[in-house]
C-alpha cells in the first residue's frame, strides 16, 4: 500500500522490489497485526468490564440503552481526535493505536452494551442462530472440520469464523453457545479495527477515521445478526479498492489498466487481493460470490476501458494490436492470480466436501436456496429513505457518477454497487427456474460502499463551501460528528427485537436473561446428565433424532435430522431422512423399529427426543414449499409408545420431553 494521504491506486512510480515498497509492505504488516492485538484487547477487556455489573435486561430498562450511547460518544470522540492529529501533523506515532482502539471499542459498546445482561447474541437460540450456535458447538467440540447436524460428513457450510470461534471457546474455557455471543463481538471489533487502518494507509487518518466509522455503523446496522458477514462486509469496502488497483495496475483511474502484466502489476495488491477472497471462501459462499463476481466486472471495465485507448496509446514501434494485446494478457494475468491465491485458501475449508461430492457420494434434499421474502423481489434502494443512511447513500450514488472516471475509490464502489443489482437481476430471474440466489443478503455491502462513497461526497461538498463561504471546516466536521453519533445511537433501536429475542430465550443453563420464567429448554441439562448416564458415552458419540433443535445447539450431540432442508448439508439427504423417520413412526412393534434402525444407510439415531402428546410421542418436523413465503412447513411425526416398550429401550419423562435411549 501506498504512504499516507495517497491513494494507492494512483502511484504509478512504485516498484514492487525497491527497498520503499518494501518498507511500505513492512509497516502495512505491522499495522494490520497491531489492528487485530489491539482489538482484540480492548473488545475482550470491554465484555469482561461489562459482565463484572448486574445490569438491568434491556427490554425492560433504559440503562443500557443509556451507556451505549455515552460509550459511542466517547469512541467517536476519540476518532476526531485522531483526524485531529493526523490533521495537524501531531503524534502520529499514536494514531493507529487510537484509531484501532477507538474502533473496536465502539463496536464492542455498541453490540456489547445493550446485551450486557444475556449471556445469548443477537436473536438469542431462535431462527437462523439456532444453526449457527449447532455450528459453532460443533467447531468448540473438536478442531476437526465437520459437518454441524450429521455425523460422518464434511461441512458444507464454510467453517472458516466457526472453526476460529471454535478455538476462541476453548481459549476461554466456555462451551460454544456461551462463547457465542463474545466471538461474535470480539470478530467484528478486530475487523473494524482493521478496517480503519486499511482505510488510514490509503486515504490518510482524517479521511480514514470517517470512512471506518461509516461502513461500520452501517454494517452493524444491517450485518451484526449475522457477524460472519458483518466482518466481511467491514473489511471487504475497503479491499474492493485493493481489488480494483489490483486488476488495472500501476496507472491512475483516468489513464486505464497498465501492462505489461510483469512490469506494471502490483503484486502486493494482488496478493492482498487473493487472500481477502480466499478467506471470505472460507467464511460465507453468497458474499464470495458477490466479490469474484465484481472482479470479473473490473477486469471486463479494464479491458473495454484498455482497448479504446489503445488507439492514443501506439506509437511507430507498437502498434493498437499490440497494446490491447498487452492489455488482455495483464488484466487476464492479474485476474487468474487472485483466484488461484484465492482458490488455494479456499480448499483449506472446501475441500473435503468438494471430494466427496466428486466421489459420486449421493446428494439430495438441500435447498439453501429456496427463500424469496418481500425484500428479494424488490431492488433495494436505500439512497430513497428520508433519514441519515439516505442521505449519506445518495450522496454516495451522485458521487460514484460524478467521479468514476476519475477516482479509483469511485470506481471499486462503482462496480460493488452494479454487481449488487446485477446480483439481485440474476436472482429475481431464477425465480422462473425455481430457486434464487439469496440477494436480499447483500443490501449490507450495498449501504456501506453507497456510505463510503458518501463520505468522498461530503468531503467534496466541504471543500466546495469552504470555497464558496469562506473557512466553514468547523461547521461542516461539527455536522458529520453529529451526523455520525445520530447513526450510531440508532444502532440498538434498530435491533430492538434481535435484543429482545436474546432477553426472553432461554439460554444453555436453562434461564432467561429477563429473570422471567425459563421456557421447556430449561429441562435440557437434565436431559443431557440423563443421556450421558444411560449411554456410557460423551455427547460426541451419540446421535439424536430430535425437533428440539436448541437441544444440538447448547451440546454437541450428532443430529440425525436437521433444523431445515435449507440449512441441511445436500450429502445428508434430508429429504430421505425425512421419509425414513415417516416410516419408523408406523413401526407396530419394537422388533420392526429396530429393524428400521438397524437397516438405514445412515448411522442411525440412538438416542430419541420427543414431545409428549395425547397422540404419542411426537417430533415436530418441517419441509420445503418454496416458493411460498414463509418457505417451511411444520408437520407432526407420531410414534406409538408401546412400540419402545422392550427390555432394548430405556424411556424417561422429563418434563413434556420424553427420552428414549436405545440400549
Amino acid at each position: 500500500m501506498s504512504a499516507d494521504r495517497q491513494d494507492p491506486t494512483t502511484a504509478p512510480q512504485e516498484t514492487d522490489s525497491g527497498p520503499t515498497t518494501a518498507s511500505r509492505l513492512g509497516r502495512t504488516a505491522l499495522l494490520l497485526l497491531t489492528a487485530v492485538v489491539v482489538g482484540a484487547v480492548v473488545s475482550i477487556v470491554g465484555l469482561k468490564a461489562i459482565e463484572t455489573v448486574n445490569w438491568p435486561a434491556f427490554n425492560s430498562s433504559n440503562v443500557t440503552r443509556s451507556l451505549t450511547t455515552a460509550g459511542q460518544v466517547l469512541a467517536i470522540a476519540v476518532l476526531v481526535v485522531v483526524a485531529l492529529l493526523y490533521r495537524y501533523g501531531k503524534g502520529r506515532v499514536f494514531i493507529p493505536f487510537l484509531s484501532a482502539a477507538a474502533m473496536s471499542a465502539f463496536v464492542t459498546v455498541t453490540i456489547g452494551m445493550p446485551l450486557g445482561a444475556t449471556r445469548l447474541y443477537l436473536f438469542g437460540l431462535s431462527v437462523d442462530q439456532e444453526f449457527r450456535t449447532e455450528y459453532l458447538t460443533r467447531m468448540t467440540s473438536s478442531p476437526h472440520l465437520a459437518d454441524m447436524t450429521y455425523p460422518d460428513l464434511p461441512p458444507y457450510y464454510p467453517a472458516g469464523w466457526f472453526w476460529w470461534g471454535g478455538r476462541f471457546a476453548n481459549l476461554l474455557g466456555q462451551p460454544g453457545w456461551e462463547a457465542y455471543k463474545p466471538w461474535a463481538i470480539v470478530s467484528m471489533a478486530v475487523a473494524a479495527a482493521v478496517g480503519i487502518i486499511l482505510f488510514n494507509r490509503m486515504f490518510g487518518a482524517d479521511r480514514g477515521v470517517a470512512l471506518g466509522l461509516a461502513v461500520t455503523t452501517m454494517a452493524l446496522l444491517y450485518a451484526s445478526p449475522e457477524p460472519y458477514a458483518a466482518i466481511l462486509v467491514i473489511i471487504g469496502v475497503p479491499m474492493m479498492i485493493v481489488l480494483t488497483y489490483a486488476l488495472r495496475g500501476r496507472t491512475r483511474a483516468a489513464d486505464g489498466p497498465a501492462g505489461p502484466l510483469r512490469g506494471a502489476t502490483s503484486w502486493p495488491a494482488v496478493v492482498g487481493a487473493g487472500v481477502f477472497l480466499g478467506i471470505s471462501a472460507a467464511t460465507y459462499t453468497l458474499y464470495t460470490g458477490l466479490f469474484a463476481l465484481t472482479a470479473i466486472l473490473l477486469a471486463c471495465y479494464f479491458l473495454a476501458q484498455g482497448w479504446i485507448a489503445a488507439t492514443n496509446k501506439a506509437t511507430p514501434t507498437r502498434t493498437v494490436k499490440a497494446h490491447r494485446r498487452e492489455i488482455m494478457v495483464a488484466v487476464a494475468g492479474r485476474l487468474v492470480s487472485v483466484g488461484v491465491i484465492a482458490g488455494g485458501i479456499a480448499l483449506l475449508v472446501w475441500a473435503p466436501y468438494l471430494l466427496k461430492r466428486l466421489s459420486s457420494a449421493p446428494a439430495s434434499g438441500g435447498t439453501a436456496e429456496h427463500y424469496l421474502p418481500e425484500r428479494g423481489a424488490v431492488f433495494p434502494l436505500p439512497m430513497f429513505g428520508v433519514n441519515l443512511v439516505g442521505a449519506i447513500t445518495m450522496i454516495g450514488l451522485l458521487w460514484i457518477l460524478l467521479r468514476f472516471r476519475t477516482r479509483t475509490v469511485a470506481v471499486a464502489m462503482g462496480a460493488t454497487v452494479i454487481t449488487v443489482y446485477l446480483f439481485c437481476l440474476l436472482s429475481m430471474l431464477m425465480t422462473a427456474m425455481g430457486t434464487t440466489l439469496l440477494s436480499f443478503r447483500l443490501e449490507p455491502i450495498l449501504v456501506c460502499a453507497l456510505a463510503a462513497a458518501g463520505v468522498f461526497g461530503v468531503v467534496d461538498i466541504g471543500r466546495w463551501a469552504v470555497g464558496r463561504f469562506g473557512d466553514v471546516r468547523v461547521v461542516v466536521g461539527a455536522v458529520a460528528v453529529l451526523a455520525a453519533i445520530a447513526a450510531a445511537q440508532s444502532i440498538p433501536g434498530h435491533l430492538g427485537t434481535e435484543i429482545t429475542t436474546a432477553y426472553t430465550d432461554t439460554d444453555g443453563y436453562g434461564k432467561r436473561a429477563d429473570a422471567r420464567p425459563a421456557g421447556t429448554e430449561s429441562y435440557f441439562a437434565e436431559i443431557d446428565k440423563l443421556i450421558g448416564e444411560q449411554t456410557g458415552r460423551p455427547p460426541t458419540d451419540n446421535v439424536v433424532l430430535t425437533a428440539d433443535f436448541g437441544f444440538l445447539s447448547i451440546y454437541p450431540y450428532w443430529g440425525f435430522q436437521g433444523l431445515t432442508s435449507h440449512y441441511a448439508n445436500p450429502l445428508a439427504e434430508f429429504d430421505k431422512r425425512a421419509a425414513a423417520i415417516a416410516r419408523w413412526a408406523k413401526s407396530e412393534d419394537a422388533d420392526q423399529l429396530v429393524g428400521h434402525l438397524d437397516e438405514s444407510p445412515w448411522k442411525a439415531p440412538n438416542v430419541f427426543l420427543f414431545r409428549y402428546s395425547s397422540d404419542g410421542y411426537s417430533l415436530r418436523l418441517a419441509e420445503d414449499v418454496y416458493p411460498n413465503d414463509p418457505n417451511v412447513k411444520r408437520y407432526t411425526v407420531t410414534f406409538d409408545p408401546s412400540v419402545f416398550d422392550d427390555p432394548r429401550f430405556e424411556v424417561t419423562e422429563v418434563g413434556p420431553f420424553v427420552l428414549v435411549v436405545r440400549k
